[in-house]
């Protein structure tokens, strides 16, 4: 099975490029006005026409208001939605739009309860624990995710092209998800890193592959 990447956190042009050329699966804008990487929905709507076929733009919300869900929906028709606030099961399913939820990790976090609730969600996306919204690119403890959670598991938290190898072997998700990871600013990809990130996860891929024989 090949693990799935997504980019988070574009503004550019040039990194949404960048993005694709090095083989990511999904692209994600931040429509969260605190946030440094936040763009507005004409602008993500623009980058978003970069996309060639089956490479997917994400839509990053933190308790957005239904009419501001429903504008970035319309000027993306094919946008997925990701919650990371404090959304409910039914806010979350209200668009009618297939959606990632994001899990807070931390010590005594049930996981699988918290996947119970969201179990019409496409996948759970697992971040650190921090003062506010979002993973502040902190690593959290892997040990803590449970064998046998539904929906799949995206790995989020810290990533970069030192450890998504080791993330990958250990967590063994269904994708993963990068953002400060490949910065060389807040909001500025750095291609380079991009790259290496990509080939990091697809370094994983093939040592999975190679201890299944």
């Amino acid at each position: 099975m090949r693990t799935r990447i997504k980019i988070c956190g574009l503004t550019r042009e040039a990194d949404v490029d960048a993005a694709v050329e090095a083989g990511a699966d999904a692209i994600g804008f931040v429509f969260y006005a605190k946030s440094p990487r936040a763009v507005s929905v004409a602008h993500a709507a623009a980058l978003a026409r970069r996309l060639p076929p089956f490479v997917t733009p994400v839509g990053l919300f933190v308790n957005a208001a239904p009419d501001e869900l429903a504008a970035a929906c319309a000027a993306i028709p094919t946008l997925m939605l990701q919650f990371h606030g404090d959304e409910t099961p039914g806010q979350c399913d209200a668009m009618g739009r297939p959606y990632l939820r994001a899990a807070r990790m931390a010590p005594g976090f049930d996981l699988l309860n918290f996947a119970q609730q969201f179990s019409s969600a496409q996948a759970l996306l697992l971040d650190a624990h921090v003062e506010g919204y979002g993973g502040g690119g902190k690593v959290f403890d892997w040990s803590l995710v449970p064998s046998g959670v539904t929906p799949p598991l995206v790995l989020s938290g810290g990533l970069s092209a030192a450890n998504v190898t080791d993330g990958v072997l250990k967590v063994r998700p269904w994708a993963v998800d990068v953002s400060s990871g490949v910065e060389s600013a807040k909001g500025i990809k750095d291609a380079d890193a991009v790259r290496r990130f990509c080939e990091a996860v697809r370094e994983a891929d093939a040592r999975v592959a190679a201890s299944a024989i």
